[in-house]
């Protein structure tokens, strides 16, 4: 399940389980990923586009540049990239705001951790029993075979 951000309210709450909360996660990490290209670009952009200033009257006056071609459109281009800086940092926040809260506090989720850690430990042990076993069998079918040779 994707989740679309024409509007923001429908996002609800507890409604949403584990996969998209997940999903989520997933467009959270998209959306940085397309503000930063953003950014770069608009950066990139408003850098190579700038037209030369005079950083102080000890240095020379800089070269003259030849205007854009379409000058409208080198004025319209700042606004442009960004009005799409804003949008997708918006989109950010309709999607954080989408996460479910965490229910209890830290205190809660600090002892949901030591019960999944203990659980991840006997989960851990009986494995490491099932290996041993399997390492014992092993060696008497190892016998086994050695003696009918």
């Amino acid at each position: 399940m994707t989740y679309k951000l024409s509007d923001p309210s429908e996002v609800g709450g507890d409604e949403f389980g584990f996969c998209m909360w997940m999903d989520i996660i997933s467009q959270l990490q998209e959306q940085v990923n397309q503000i930063a290209g953003i950014a770069f670009n608009t950066f990139g952009t408003l850098q190579r586009d700038a037209p030369p200033v005079r950083l102080s009257p000890n240095y020379p006056e800089p070269p003259a540049t030849n205007p854009p071609e379409d000058a409208a459109s080198f004025l319209e281009q700042p606004k442009l990239m960004s009005a799409a800086l804003v949008k997708a940092a918006k989109q950010f926040d309709a999607l954080v705001a989408a996460l479910p809260l965490a229910e209890g506090g830290e205190e809660a989720q600090l002892k949901r951790i030591a019960e999944l850690q203990s659980e991840n430990d006997a989960v851990g042990q009986e494995l490491q029993r099932q290996l041993e076993a399997a390492g014992e069998l092993s060696n008497l079918f190892a016998l086994q075979i050695d003696a009918m040779i």
